[in-house]
């Protein structure tokens, strides 16, 4: 089935042939305007579904999107759901003590462990979150609490 899009303006025409042939832009945003950019060629559905790997229903979604409010609406949209549980600033003042000696916050141990760390930060900063989640956050930014040995 061949999906006509609406006549796209000019400004539309280039920015969906910059952003299919992106390296720099989000690899969701690139694949939704390669289906668009083979719908303006008057390629079908299936045709568009098959050469980029997705469902049928998925081109449909993001032709109908793009019909109705143009490049912008190819970017993903604000989701439902739980909010993030900590703001940047808890997650500043959780690396900060990470790379803080205890001794120096007057603490009676030389090295933080993820169960100290979570132990202080809802005692002292009011910050409550799990061990784990802190040794989550501490590996994604590259933060280690154990001692390197030479």
């Amino acid at each position: 089935m061949v999906f006509r899009l609406r006549d796209l303006t000019s400004e539309e025409r280039e920015a969906i042939v910059r952003l299919a042939h992106s390296r720099s832009a989000p690899l969701r945003l690139v694949e939704r305007a390669r289906m668009i950019s083979l719908a303006m060629q008057g390629k079908p559905m299936v045709e568009i579904a098959t050469q980029l790997k997705v469902n049928r229903k998925t081109v449909r979604q993001w032709l109908d999107r793009f019909a109705k409010a143009g490049v912008a609406g190819l970017k993903d949209q604000k989701r439902s759901g739980r909010p993030r549980a900590n703001s940047p600033d808890e997650l500043r003042e959780i690396a900060i003590a990470a790379l803080t000696s205890p001794v120096a916050l007057g603490l009676e141990f030389d090295h933080w462990t993820t169960s100290r760390l979570a132990e202080y930060l809802t005692r002292d900063k009011g910050i409550a979150m799990s061990a784990k989640r802190i040794g989550r956050l501490l590996s994604a930014t590259g933060i280690q609490l154990r001692a390197r040995r030479n």
